[in-house]
């Protein structure tokens, strides 16, 4: 086993001196753990608030699940590792499609890197639709390599995900897709993982399930912060150095009735340009409806050539709901992603404002709470916090993706 230095994907990263866990809270903006804290719930994210490292990071955007989660495994953004949203559009094919095929991911995981190398990894997601992206190229079978959901725990072999027996190790039910309880058996399982197998490199990402149903500070937004504040305080107990952060923000998106506050793009530019003149995406779309209704603060649209796009842009920048509205080329520069996988136009909605595509294609009924999401510019800052102290300058711009970077790069030894 060499542990030297892992060069992936533009950057290095040392070998790890203690466990690393990485955690990414889905959905955490910041306010949540500090009104856990406040509320006296949460004394271990009090110790890292008060004698760790308390950064914010600017999460990628698209700010949605997908394309996060896999920037941080990766340490670069979607124009590197592909997966820009958790849904688009397939010209080749004529298809809307989930992007959570290892097909669509071009480059490896820093959990793949340090695996081939030698280092026992572990990936434990709350969802089915991540797991089989951050597993891409782990050789399970020898226990070296673990990747499994609380999503389908049950179905988990060791061949296909290095584990088998997952129930019995957590010592939880199977947990409800829609509940605090996804997350909790996900940190439960990392404990339990970490406690046996000790593996070098680990990965827990939670469900927003609890952040689109409430604010920071309530009652229950607390109570989960304070379930996460044990599990993470067994995980330092056990010498491990802990890193968090969240892959996107969370807003409200509602009006005063407590209704969804969309605007349907796709009924809005068939007016402005006529029927099948566009064809409108919503890279949130992913098969967890209760939790946003497919409604985010940012979409794509694909045009037909005769559309005068410059003169389009120029409308809809002059609404009011409009954060900003950008071409292909401009909007992939400014947010770093790939030009094959983006529609002819970029739109993202202001902070409290979301966007669908036709009423007919949305159900507000699966809608239990008012409506919080994400997506846009609004939802950008996140929390990224370590155990340990850094020697990072006060100064460093972060991004949520700089995780592991910190963790296994820049941690300073303890004195």
């Amino acid at each position: 086993m060499s542990k030297s230095a892992i060069e992936i994907n533009g950057r290095s990263y040392e070998w790890p001196k203690d466990p690393v866990v990485g955690v990414c809270i889905d959905g955490s903006e910041p306010g949540y753990i500090e009104e856990a804290v406040k509320a006296g719930v949460a004394p271990y994210f009090e110790r890292i608030l008060n004698d760790g490292t308390n950064r914010i990071a600017h999460c990628v955007i698209p700010s949605f699940t997908n394309p996060n989660n896999i920037s941080i495994v990766t340490g670069c953004p979607p124009v590197v590792h592909g997966i820009c949203g958790n849904f688009f559009y397939d010209r080749e094919t004529d298809s809307e499609v989930m992007m959570n095929d290892p097909k669509f991911l071009w480059v490896e995981t820093i959990l793949k890197a340090f695996h081939s190398r030698g280092a026992k990894v572990c990936a434990i997601t709350a969802k089915d639709k991540l797991r089989t992206l951050l597993g891409k190229g782990l050789v399970f079978g020898d226990g070296t390599a673990i990747s499994f959901s609380a999503e389908t725990p049950e179905t988990a072999t060791m061949d296909d995900h290095g584990i088998e027996g997952v129930l019995d190790l957590v010592g939880l039910p199977v947990p409800d897709v829609y509940s605090a309880g996804l997350s909790e058996f996900v940190l439960a399982a990392g404990v339990k993982t970490m406690a046996r197998d000790r593996p070098d490199i680990m990965y827990l990402s939670t469900t927003d399930f609890i952040q689109h149903m409430c604010a920071p500070g309530t009652p229950v937004a607390n109570a989960f912060y304070e379930m996460m504040d044990g599990y993470l305080a067994q995980l330092d107990e056990m010498g491990c150095i802990i890193a968090i952060t969240a892959d996107h923000g969370m807003n409200a998106k509602h009006n005063s009735e407590k209704m969804p506050d969309v605007v349907y793009l796709q009924e809005l530019l068939d007016e402005m340009l006529g029927e099948g003149k566009a064809h409108v995406i919503l890279p949130i779309t992913d098969p967890y409806v209760v939790h946003h209704g497919s409604f985010g603060s940012f979409a794509a649209a694909y045009l037909v050539d005769s559309v005068d796009q410059t003169a389009l842009l120029g409308q809809l920048q002059a609404m009011e709901w409009v954060d900003c509205a950008l071409d292909r080329a401009t909007g992939c520069e400014r947010f770093e992603l790939h030009e094959d996988r983006v529609g002819d136009i970029i739109v993202i909605s202001t902070r409290n404002k979301v966007i669908g595509t036709t009423r007919e294609r949305h159900d507000l009924s699966v809608l239990k709470e008012p409506l919080r999401s994400h997506g846009g510019l609004t939802e950008q800052k996140v929390p990224l916090l370590m155990n340990r102290k850094t020697d990072l300058p006060g100064s460093a711009h972060l991004r949520n993706f700089d995780m592991y970077d910190l963790a296994l790069n820049h941690v300073l030894e303890a004195t």
